[in-house]
């Protein structure tokens, strides 16, 4: 079915599928590894599988377009939020080869991202858009991943105890005074301290993108946070930023 010859001092390998010839470098200069390479090509193809020259090929940014299209033809509403998570995993993985993103080389993106103080939460949103990728490419025709590396999530903290339930806090929150109900549910949604949301900035507001950021230094915990505005908190922000304009410049976020 195939052969091995030489290019100056390194081994290439021929083979056939479907009658198409196939060449490929096995980037060695020792024989037996061109036998090993050619066995290997010629057993995925009796077993009517895709030689691994197609998945040598694919990319990270290639994975990453698939999910971007599957995002927008779904019209799937996270879509900013996914794209923030692949800002973050561009500078990493950005023009790799995915038969080298594995498991190691995960698990140092995570250390990464855990020694730059990032929540496991953030962590996490990260992963899931890269297990994502995996997935789809394993659905294309013809299949872009073979064999998804295992991505192993981190473990978050559990919710804080002591709040009131939903039903409970609508029913407090229409007895609040106007002025004072949408700081509530911003608190309510997001978990933050009233310090945390009075001193909030507009600067800190990206209405285009639905999110809000806290830099680190300035929680509690001197983390860095996101918030990622579903329709109810973004429609809270878009009332009090038609009261500033009204207040001509005087920008208090609540109050």
């Amino acid at each position: 079915m195939g052969m091995i010859y030489k290019r100056n001092k390194t081994y290439w390998i021929k083979y056939y599928r479907n009658g198409k010839p196939y060449y490929e470098t096995t980037k060695s200069d020792k024989e037996n590894d061109a036998k090993r390479l050619l066995k290997k090509r010629e057993g995925e193809i009796a077993e009517r599988k895709l030689p691994g020259i197609y998945f040598d090929k694919v990319t990270y940014d290639d994975l990453r377009a698939e999910l971007i299209t599957d995002y927008e033809l779904n019209g799937r509403k996270s879509l900013n939020r996914v794209n923030i998570s692949l800002m973050h995993l561009d500078k990493e993985f950005e023009n790799m080869r995915v038969v080298n993103i594995d498991t190691q080389r995960i698990k140092k993106y995570i250390d990464k991202r855990l020694a730059e103080g990032v929540t496991n939460g953030t962590i996490n949103r990260e992963l899931s858009a890269l297990i994502r990728m995996f997935s789809i490419g394993t659905q294309c025709s013809p299949p872009k991943v073979h064999t998804p590396p295992f991505i192993a999530k981190l473990k978050e903290a559990a919710p804080r105890k002591g709040f009131v339930e939903w039903g409970d806090f609508i029913a407090l929150r229409d007895n609040l005074p106007d002025y004072l109900k949408g700081l509530c549910t911003f608190g309510y949604r997001t978990g933050w301290r009233v310090s945390e949301i009075t001193n909030l900035k507009w600067s800190e507001v990206d209405l285009n993108q639905n999110i809000v950021t806290l830099n680190p230094g300035e929680t509690e915990n001197d983390e860095g946070w996101v918030v990622y505005l579903d329709s109810e908190l973004k429609d809270i922000l878009v009332k009090q930023w038609e009261a500033r304009k009204k207040m001509r410049g005087y920008s208090p976020m609540f109050f």
